[in-house]
């Protein structure tokens, strides 16, 4: 059986097609923090939408500036096998020429990359949603994205030692999505519980703003796993085509998964699987056919939504379940390219299920080191910040709600009042204002 091939320009100069596609991309990634600001902003509590929401708009700024200063040299300069260098620190020597092994500027291979970073940042703030202080949270971003995210980065496709052994991640399995994942686990336990977990139902307050936001998210996910193969070639292809299979056959099963246990499709179950169903196809996307992707989704569905069920039931407060939708997700998205990766289609290499049993064990201990690195030095980085100032707000700011006590402002006016501060205790709170007529 032969395929048709989408040959794409020859490396080694700057292709007009590839460079068109790659600028829509990246806009596409990009869109997506906000995206996720959204699908966030609707799962917490209405006094702390804003809040939630702000934390991604942070990581467009903190991570975008990290990642020029010394984060994309670290991921993408040769260094050694561990860590990139330092050659393109201040995006030294980062000009119009084409990136190496690819037909795009090599700024906007940057600017794409860095995408991906902002949209990581961001992601692990769910894990510490309605109680962490925004300022711990903004060193916390900072650190992260240079210390966590780029040495990942560096690791699965910057050339360092899991790319090198033959690990294969297409779009970020391991640095997006096992890295977020793990991390939040680890920045969960480190903040601690909200007041109320486990006392009362803390429940989403804007259904319609977490479909919305997950519908976005799968939009910016065609720009994210297929401007991936950076051109317009076959792998970028493929890859764009299975991010609309995978998700759709996630959802299938997660409305079975929700008609048996409950007897009711719900609409947070229904964004959940979405968001489940492209971090799945992530690692996978260039790597196995149309048709594993649609038994990826499927498949795929069943761990993550499992982990979502359970995790409620523990004293782990992870709020938004980064562990389960991004962690567990994209940890099997990795082993199951050791399976099913497929050379006719991906022109790279087979998996075990078509003769090459090595590549399973790559894969494999690319799913067992980066969750130990993530969660380590997750853990480590926020002891370290909450050593130098506090983590979470107290009770009584909690129970106002952060949008309130951290930014002054309320995401849906009641026209009872405006914000002031306390001079008791520097709390802010809404109090009257007089009658402008």
């Amino acid at each position: 059986m032969t395929l048709p091939v989408l040959i794409a320009a020859a490396p080694g100069r700057v292709d007009a097609g590839d460079t068109a596609w790659m600028l829509v991309a990246t806009a596409l990634v990009l869109m997506m923090t906000p995206a996720l600001g959204l699908f966030y902003a609707g799962l917490v509590r209405g006094k702390n939408t804003l809040n939630t929401f702000m934390m991604c708009v942070a990581a467009l700024a903190v991570a975008t500036v990290m990642w020029a200063l010394v984060g994309y040299s670290i991921a993408f300069d040769e260094g050694n096998a561990l860590i990139g260098g330092l050659d393109h620190a201040f995006l030294r020597d980062v000009g119009f020429g084409p990136r190496e092994g690819t037909t795009i500027p090599h700024l906007l291979f940057m600017a794409f990359q860095a995408t991906f970073c902002i949209v990581t940042v961001a992601l692990v703030s769910g894990a510490v949603a309605e109680r962490m202080r925004f300022g711990a949270y903004l060193v916390f971003a900072a650190a992260w994205s240079v210390l966590v995210y780029a040495v990942l980065a560096h690791w699965a496709f910057g050339g360092g030692w899991l790319q090198s052994l033959g690990t294969l991640d297409f779009a970020g399995g391991v640095a997006v999505e096992m890295g977020s994942g793990f991390s939040a686990l680890a920045a969960a336990l480190v903040v601690g519980a909200r007041k109320d977990y486990g006392r009362q139902a803390l429940l989403p307050h804007n259904a319609v703003y977490v479909l919305l936001g997950a519908g976005l998210l799968w939009f910016g996910w065609f720009g994210f796993n297929g401007g991936s193969g950076f051109s317009t070639g076959s792998s970028g292809v493929l890859a764009f085509t299975n991010t609309l299979l995978c998700p759709a056959a996630t959802l299938c099963v997660w409305f079975a998964l929700d008609l048996i246990r409950g007897r009711q499709v719900t609409a947070i179950g229904a964004a959940t699987a979405i968001i489940v169903g492209c971090v799945l196809i992530t690692p996978a996307g260039g790597y196995v056919s149309p048709g594993s992707a649609l038994l990826l989704g499927a498949l795929g569905a069943l761990p993550s939504y499992a982990g979502i069920v359970w995790r409620p039931r523990t004293r782990v407060d992870e709020t938004l379940d980064v562990l389960a939708a991004h962690g567990v997700a994209g940890l099997t998205g990795i082993l199951f390219v050791g399976f099913f990766a497929q050379e006719l289609w991906n022109g790279v290499g087979d998996g075990l299920l078509y003769g090459n049993a090595a590549q399973l064990g790559w894969q494999a201990l690319a799913a067992v080191a980066t969750p130990v690195y993530a969660f380590v030095v997750t853990f480590a980085l926020l002891r370290v910040i909450g050593l130098l100032m506090p983590l979470r707000a107290t009770e009584r700011e909690e129970a106002l709600g952060m949008d309130v006590v951290q930014h002054g402002e309320e995401a849906y006016a009641t026209g009872e009042g405006a914000i002031l501060i306390s001079p008791e205790d520097g709390v802010r709170a809404p109090v009257p204002v007089a009658d402008p007529g």
